[in-house]
């Protein structure tokens, strides 16, 4: 037999899928169950539902899920899901939780979702059997509610079926066909089983805990890890019938009503590894380890003392497969086209199937998902990682241990770190550098006044009898930033980005992507890919973005034309052609290369993409005075004439060839460097010997957030995303409209021209001085209109800065005239503020220091 796609896996995942391919409209569609549905881990899962979580695409997905249990399903079937609609109550027992509680509660309000912060006696009135003495307040969410796993998976799979749909029980799959075409390209074949073969163009993984070893039988890497996750189910408690769920994360644990009983569960920092993952693990449980779940029971007794009277009926301690930022894997895999991964849910399967297996679905189909999904796809984690041992159980670990913390605007994992590190590393721990992780790289976070901060081996937070790590500076700083204030080091990131706006500072930009485009076909793939006209002539650097299919941004880069010419690698590749520089932002290198690699693969170009990130470093001189400092170190004339802006050149610097390019990503006149690794630190170390007259100072990307906010530069993934177009995100410039060329997405975005916007991003500022991180709500004339992206603070102009989507309320055009004429207000933690709207950036309008004039 042969089908358009097969879903292997019938839990949550496989049949969220299935039902939304069939949705959808692809209806030779086939799910394979090795049991019956929900045998793996979906059968005992807690079946929560939360609707609001620090993100705004997790609320849009957590709510689709609540439309298909609470309504649609009912609607196509007439069958009950066994959704229960008792309200869920979050609880907090210090201000910064309650602080974290707000700011959901704020973002709830652009969504429509309603919530109430409750003092400790109003949260009494609601829930009479909670102990509310150690209560600093609590959120309370009317609509939050309980799934049930086997009601919800046998009425999706019937709903799949009768579209035409195939659900196919007891067939365990034994191995995965790959081909490999005519250009070299792998991609799937076929499913085996031990009933027979299905051949089929499309695989999706929705295996959960056995992810890993389905992944194997294809050749493609799988990140996730098995871990013991358990709750205990309570004799009856009288009293507690239609109360709300509970989440205690200061005490680590939830209670979800199960009629007149609870169910009690949580996440410890010493949670148990199931290694040897077994195949013949169905509707099964391991035994309950009470010195692991004893912490969950006292801190349940603490919030609900009746417990400690009640009996337990029941225990369930199963597998739950976690990853390393605690986010799902999902998406085409990079090693096979038409391997599609939607696992690894970090036990919030049921809470986001609906969403995630409607973008899945969209995915499949169409070729992206509709929504932004970059923080679930596989190809946020770059390609050493995702087979990484040591990496994939530290991070996991963390993340499993941390939870319940609180997320904070600035956090870091202590995990696996010193992955992959730049030659400037060691140099720059020495003078203090507070490094962040992005993709395995340590890249500069700011500089420490105090003398080095290392980051050191992880001690698994003293789990497993480990020792801890004692006197850890590095996590002490981290430490101080676990506020929703200013941190402490505020003032060292003021010095660090005003350094750079009136003198000269050094950014250490070595994580960055660093790719060639080569090839016959080139030139073809350049003008297909590139929004902007890259074909310029050989010397220039264009800022451009990549889009999908729907015109939404894939990417923002610098793409440099290069002299054709014989190799000189790491600087310049060999070409008889057209030849282009990509550099890319590290974090999202990964994902570039997967995006164009697919394109190039799709379009059938005949071109070469080559990864030379690790043989280069990049290092960012900027500010007034970047131009006496290197007119010292490199052997060119860098006048406006000779060296203008947005142009490059290969020069001697210090004695090193170098590729410099007049760029700026903080709004200043400056250069970069990209180096060869080797000569890295002799040219950084002329770079500050001659920069000393000028009190040069090392910056880091701390201060880059700001400086960029500052002057309106876009950030990809914050305030540029998949589901945002160049025309909505005030990025028309980098679009070559005015040509007949044509490039992915061109004919959406004409099409958006002509129609007028409905969403554009736009600049707030406010006057009171609060920090904001995004996510806070936008009102115009006290209507929600949107929320912020990025938010920081921007030292030039002494202000918090803010840049946000917002709509029009009647789903009209927002003109330039509907932003002049609203009287805005952004709201932090249920607290509003008078903002301004600015169409163009407050910081240098006029784009004048870029190209070196200072009044």
């Amino acid at each position: 037999m042969s089908a358009d796609a097969v879903v292997i896996g019938g839990g949550s995942l496989g049949c969220q899928t299935i039902y939304h391919l069939a949705k959808m409209g692809m209806t030779n569609v086939v799910l394979l169950e090795r049991d019956r549905l929900t045998a793996g881990t979906t059968w005992h899962t807690a079946g929560l539902l939360w609707q609001l979580r620090p993100s705004d695409v997790e609320v849009e997905l957590l709510a689709h899920t609540r439309n298909v249990i609470s309504k649609d399903l009912e609607e196509e079937t007439g069958l009950h899901t066994g959704w229960i609609q008792n309200g869920g109550l979050f609880i907090a027992s210090n201000k910064q939780r309650l602080d974290e509680y707000k700011r959901l509660m704020s973002l709830g309000k652009v969504y429509g979702i309603e919530s109430h912060v409750l003092s400790p006696a109003e949260t009494k009135d609601l829930y009479p059997l909670m102990n509310v003495d150690d209560l600093y307040g609590t959120l309370y969410v009317p609509k939050d509610g309980t799934m049930d796993p086997a009601g919800t998976c046998t009425t999706l799979t019937r709903a799949a079926s009768a579209r035409g749909a195939t659900v196919i029980e007891n067939c365990p799959v034994t191995g995965i066909q790959v081909r490999t075409d005519d250009f070299g390209i792998k991609r799937v074949k076929a499913v085996e089983t031990s009933h027979g073969t299905i051949e089929t163009p499309c695989v999706v993984n929705c295996a959960g805990v056995w992810a890993t070893k389905l992944g194997e039988m294809a050749g493609v890497k799988v990140p996730l890890i098995a871990m013991h996750h358990a709750y205990v189910v309570t004799e009856r408690i009288e009293g507690i019938q239609n109360m709300p769920n509970v989440r205690d994360h200061d005490a680590s644990v939830y209670l979800r009503l199960q009629g007149d009983a609870l169910s009690v569960g949580g996440y410890e920092h010493n949670p148990i590894f199931w290694d040897d993952v077994s195949d013949k693990f169905a509707f099964s449980l391991f035994d309950l380890d009470w010195d692991v779940f004893m912490q969950h029971i006292e801190g349940a007794i603490n919030r609900v003392p009746d417990l400690e009277k009640t009996g337990i009926k029941s225990t369930v301690c199963g597998p739950e497969s976690f990853t390393a930022d605690h986010k799902p894997l999902m998406g085409e895999a990079p090693e096979v086209r038409g391997f599609f991964l939607g696992c690894g849910f970090n036990s919030a399967g049921m809470m986001l199937g609906g969403g995630c297996g409607r973008e899945l679905a969209h995915w499949i189909i169409h070729g992206r998902p509709e929504k932004d999904m970059y923080g679930y796809d596989i190809r946020r984690f770059h390609n050493s990682l995702t087979d990484n041992q040591r990496w994939i159980r530290e991070r996991s670990h963390e993340s499993y241990a941390k939870n319940y913390s609180v997320v904070f605007p600035f956090d870091e994992p202590l995990a696996s770190r010193n992955m992959r590190k730049d030659p400037f590393h060691q140099v720059l721990t020495e003078q203090g550098c507070v490094f962040q992780e992005r993709h395995g790289w340590e890249r500069p976070g700011w500089f420490n006044k105090d003398g080095p901060a290392p980051v050191i081996d992880y001690d698994y937070y003293g789990a497993y009898d480990l020792k801890r790590n004692v006197n850890y500076k590095y996590n002490e700083l981290l430490g101080r930033e676990y506020t929703f204030d200013f941190p402490p080091h505020h003032e060292v990131i003021k010095s660090e980005c005003l350094s750079c706006r009136h003198g000269v500072a050094v950014f250490d930009m070595s994580y960055f992507g660093k790719f060639y485009l080569t090839g016959p076909d080139a030139k073809k793939a350049a003008d297909w890919l590139f929004t902007a006209d890259v074909n310029k002539k050989p010397g220039s650097t264009v800022y451009t973005c990549m889009l999908n299919k729907r015109g939404g941004a894939e990417a923002d880069l610098t793409v440099s034309r290069l002299e054709p010419g014989t190799a000189n690698l790491p600087l310049a590749p060999q070409s008889n052609g057209d030849a282009y520089y990509l550099a890319i932002g590290g974090g999202v290198a990964e994902h570039n290369w997967n995006h164009i690699r697919t394109v190039l693969q799709d379009q059938g170009f005949n071109c070469q993409l080559t990864d030379h990130s690790e043989d280069m470093g990049m290092i960012s001189i900027q500010g007034p005075k970047s131009r006496e400092v290197l007119q010292e170190v490199l052997d060119t004339d860098l006048s406006n004439e000779a060296f203008p802006f947005s142009s490059h050149k290969v020069v001697n610097a210090a004695g090193h060839q170098v590729r410099a390019m007049r760029l700026s990503f903080v709004g200043e006149l400056g250069w970069e460097l990209h180096i060869p690794k080797d000569s890295c630190l002799p040219v950084y170390n002329a770079v500050m010997a001659a920069g000393a007259k000028h009190s040069i100072i090392n910056s880091g990307y701390r201060a880059i957030d700001s400086l960029s906010i500052e002057k309106g530069y876009r950030h990809w993934h914050a305030d540029l995303r998949p589901d945002d177009t160049p025309l909505e995100a005030g990025l028309a410039f980098t679009c070559k409209l005015k040509s007949s060329i044509p490039f992915q997405g061109r004919d959406r975005l004409e099409k958006q021209k002509e129609e007028g916007l409905r969403r554009r991003i736009v600049c707030f500022t406010i006057d009171e001085k609060v920090p904001m991180f995004g996510l806070e709500a936008v009102f115009r004339n006290g209507v929600p209109i949107g929320h912020l992206r990025r938010s920081d603070y921007g030292f030039f102009i002494d202000k918090t800065i803010g840049y946000g989507y917002i709509r029009h309320p009647d789903g009209g055009v927002v003109s330039a005239n509907f932003i002049k004429t609203g009287e805005f207000t952004l709201e932090r933690m249920g607290v509003t503020y008078k903002a301004k709207a600015h169409l163009k950036s407050p910081f240098d309008p006029e784009n004048k220091r870029v190209k070196g004039i200072y009044a």
